[in-house]
């Protein structure tokens, strides 16, 4: 698949193409998007009746019987083993919400060329026209044997998890539901290296984390797992505690591995004394709640295009500031884990993406940044070209290590 980016007029304006006259300002993001960004391209020439006779029929039929007989040469005589669906159905598209499943194509056919540009990977915008939990999982099921793996992208919380738990369970290929997984990789490798930086380990940190979505709530279980000294979650009404009675299935099972301390109360109260501050939900963090936090504090405000505590702000306070904004240093962007990530399991034919294949692909990433690290460089560039080549590596290795490689 070749993705194509259609070249913006240069111009300011637009004009009327009757009277020649200046219309409506220029937008190059309309212009960018004009016909979509990617189109299919052959990787075999049909130029002439042999060449038509071998790419379709009849030579095409020695290739389907064969598959037919060993169904596992289809990962080598189709592109299967390559290509990965996007599959949304448009509830919870970046910060705009539940827009419906044409309104998210711009972002799937996104995804699909990062996917493209910095993994290698060949990637399918899937929109799915339900929110239903049982029908998109039976129609991922059903359009699987197309695919070498399937992203999920902008599907809300709670039924996310559902959904990723029961196709993991249903298929033999690698599912990843980015807004989890890729924030969380990426939050690791960052925070690995700020601890590197000022002389401490995970474990010797206590973070909180605004939000508990699909990120918030992935990051929680994924820093815990990896190490991390304690977290506490806050939700709109407060710290996810054991003594809540108002919480869902998900933030019942998070109160129960996370919050050691067993703070109780707002957000800010767990702020104070806290080491870490890690923002996915949105809103704004009072400036004296920073204040309050430990000295050498780390803020890794991540919500677009506000981040929840300015940098400047944060600036005042921590060692290490972090967004998920690219004019800011410290990006926390998931193109640096998801397609090394994806390219990694589909380079060993893996059967799924393991706890133990994330973390080998936020160590990874978290040493591209050696020995240059400094306080406005804990995370690589997206477009550093060391970064989906040791992610690939990592996760392959680790996929073979854990023994759902089939390759």
């Amino acid at each position: 698949m070749a993705a194509e980016i259609v070249n913006p007029r240069s111009d300011s304006t637009t004009e009327n193409s009757a009277t020649g006259a200046p219309e409506e300002p220029f937008d190059p993001a309309f212009a960018l998007h004009r016909g979509g960004k990617m189109a299919i391209q052959a990787t075999v020439p049909v130029r002439d009746k042999d060449d038509l006779s071998l790419a379709y029929t009849p030579g095409v039929a020695k290739v389907c019987s064969a598959i037919a007989e060993q169904p596992d040469l289809v990962n080598d005589y189709t592109w299967k083993s390559n290509v990965v669906a996007v599959v949304t159905d448009g509830t919870a598209v970046l910060g705009l919400g539940d827009i419906g499943p044409e309104a998210s194509l711009p972002v799937m056919e996104g995804k699909a060329i990062l996917f493209k540009q910095f993994g290698g990977v060949d990637a399918v915008p899937i929109a799915l026209a339900t929110t239903d939990t049982d029908e998109i999982i039976e129609t991922v099921v059903r359009l699987a044997p197309s695919f070498g793996g399937v992203n999920l992208e902008d599907i809300s919380a709670p039924r996310c998890f559902e959904i990723e738990r029961r196709l993991q369970e249903a298929l033999d290929i690698p599912v990843f539901h980015d807004d989890q997984h890729g924030t969380a990789v990426v939050t690791l490798a960052a925070l690995r290296n700020a601890a590197r930086l000022t002389g401490r380990t995970l474990g010797d940190l206590r973070a909180v984390i605004s939000g508990a979505g699909a990120a918030g709530v992935a990051i929680a279980k994924f820093l815990l797992a990896a190490g991390l000294g304690d977290v506490a979650v806050a939700d709109r009404k407060g710290i996810v505690s054991r003594d809540r009675e108002d919480l869902t299935d998900v933030k019942r099972e998070l109160a129960e591995i996370t919050n050691r301390a067993g703070l109780s109360g707002s957000l800010e109260t767990a702020l104070a004394g806290a080491d870490v501050f890690i923002g996915v939900s949105g809103g704004t963090v009072p400036e004296a709640a920073v204040a309050s936090m430990a000295p050498q504090a780390f803020v890794f405000a991540m919500a677009n295009p506000n981040p929840e505590v300015h940098p400047d702000v944060a600036h005042k306070y921590a060692a290490v500031v972090a967004t998920g904004r690219s004019d800011y240093p410290n990006q926390i962007n998931n193109v640096l884990a998801f397609p090394g990530i994806f390219a990694g399991a589909l380079q060993v034919r893996a059967s799924r993406i393991t706890e133990g294949m994330k973390i080998a692909a936020a160590n990874a990433l978290a040493d591209v940044v050696g020995d240059a690290l400094a306080a406005d460089y804990v995370i690589p560039s997206p477009f550093d070209e060391r970064v989906a080549p040791a992610v690939t590596a990592a996760v392959a290795a680790a996929a073979r290590a854990e023994g759902v490689a089939r390759r």
